[in-house]
């Protein structure tokens, strides 16, 4: 089957850079996402960050020293005018395997939401829903997102202002319903996959197809007014993200205000 693809001169490449996919190899190395016999489930919407991680994807199943499937599949919430019918095309002219998935999300959500809650993180809920009941479905043994390192570190702080906890985003972590979700492109910036959109000029779905923007909708400035924050904090410390992922990688728990958590020599 591998050779097969990679021999398949018919079907379009795009174009990967280096730094990106020595990004996601090492991320994959690291952290064991994928390996020999896996069946991979993508979520793609069709923004910037899904678009790579399928075409990335493709690019490591046809090098990797090691045989896994995948499969893209968009979660339709089953709104008036819907269509993915382009990003269908798209993937059929790269010759990624894809899939829409119809679900009642958005006329579900009329009864089922509440009032002056973020649509935003509701219809993401049910997108997620969606995504395991598919994979549970089709024998699907991983649920891979396109989260990338400036999403991790965005709900990091959002988490510690609003929620007061420390929390992010797991490269890979055990479900509920017992397969795997895996975030390949955890380690890698977000200006990397616009730059890969852009360099490809792909089309690529934005806010618009999200269900919330149709209705009266609480937005989630709380995200955008992070972003902005770390924006400008990235403007006067140039090495800000990188000390950031350094400082991912060391935690010392045992330094916090949680007894639970020292040494029982401190005590």
């Amino acid at each position: 089957m591998k050779e097969r693809i990679r021999n398949a001169s018919s079907v379009k490449k795009a174009k990967l850079s280096k730094k990106l996919l020595q990004c996601i190899g090492k991320t994959n190395v690291n952290y064991r996402l994928i390996g020999e016999g896996d069946r991979v489930l993508v979520g793609l919407s069709g923004g910037k960050d899904s678009l790579a991680l399928v075409h990335a994807l493709k690019h490591v199943r046809a090098h990797a020293p090691f045989d896994f499937e995948f499969e893209a599949v968009t979660v339709s919430y089953g709104m008036p005018g819907e269509n993915y019918e382009a990003l269908h095309a798209h993937c059929e002219t790269y010759g990624i395997a894809h899939r829409i998935y119809k679900t009642k999300i958005f006329e579900i959500a009329q009864e089922t939401i509440r009032e002056n809650s973020s649509y935003c993180s509701y219809f993401s809920r049910m997108r997620r829903g969606a995504l395991y009941t598919f994979a549970a479905e089709h024998g699907f043994d991983k649920v891979a997102l396109g989260h990338h390192f400036d999403d991790a570190v965005e709900s990091f702080f959002m988490n510690m202002f609003y929620n007061g906890t420390m929390r992010s985003m797991a490269p890979i972590y055990k479900t509920s319903h017992g397969f795997h979700l895996i975030r390949p492109l955890i380690e890698c910036r977000e200006a990397q996959l616009r730059g890969f959109a852009e360099e490809n000029g792909f089309e690529t779905i934005g806010d618009e197809a999200c269900p919330a923007m149709r209705m009266q909708v609480k937005y989630p400035y709380a995200r955008a007014q992070t972003k902005a924050w770390l924006a400008q904090m990235e403007k006067e410390h140039r090495d800000l993200f990188k000390m950031l992922k350094a400082s991912f990688k060391h935690i010392h728990d045992d330094t916090f205000l949680d007894p639970s958590r020292w040494k029982r020599d401190d005590v």
